[in-house]
């Protein structure tokens, strides 16, 4: 998968078009769930980000170390019990703006868009479609998103003593900044 990744991302970079290319290496990725025994939330401000406007092509890396949880022993455990960092240290995705026609990237304004791509988690990858918005303003792309999963489809399996506590969708938000690469 990683050499997808690094493939994927040169394509976007290297292709000689007229496409208008856009990246970040900063964007937001957070996911929450709670039951009534637990509220599990963490964040990541250390996402890779890659669109291309011509074409649709949309890239999103995110290292599993670089989620921060409120309390370090959970942070622990999803690291090393959950999601296995070590094994599987990233989670991608790698889509296209389903809806592009529909998205003036070359004026100023906010745009419903619909980006459908593969998710990988923990070495697992399922199709999803994400529903968001793009917002246009001073030559910068803006990106949002919410779209919830189930850590079931992915292989990450609760521990028995804890999976009363423990919810087995989680709500993904994604936001990135994306800048004209130059």
């Amino acid at each position: 998968m990683k050499k997808f990744m690094l493939a994927a991302f040169v394509l976007l970079m290297a292709v000689p078009t007229f496409a208008q290319r856009y990246i970040t290496k900063n964007g937001y990725i957070s996911f929450y769930a709670a039951t009534k025994l637990e509220t599990i939330e963490a964040k990541s401000n250390q996402v890779d980000c890659a669109l291309d406007t011509q074409s649709g092509f949309f890239v999103v890396k995110a290292l599993m170390r670089s989620f921060i949880f409120e309390r370090a022993l959970m942070q622990e455990h999803f690291n090393e019990e959950y999601v296995q960092s070590d094994k599987y240290p990233d989670a991608t995705f790698v889509g296209k703006v389903e809806n592009l026609k529909d998205i003036g990237f070359s004026k100023p304004g906010t745009y419903p868009a619909v980006i459908t791509g593969k998710l990988t988690i923990h070495g697992i990858t399922n199709t999803i479609t994400a529903h968001g918005t793009f917002t246009v303003a001073d030559g910068k792309i803006a990106g949002s998103a919410k779209f919830p999963i189930t850590i079931g489809d992915y292989g990450i399996s609760i521990p028995a003593p804890v999976v009363g506590k423990i919810a087995k969708s989680f709500l993904i938000t994604v936001k990135v900044d994306l800048n004209p690469l130059k």
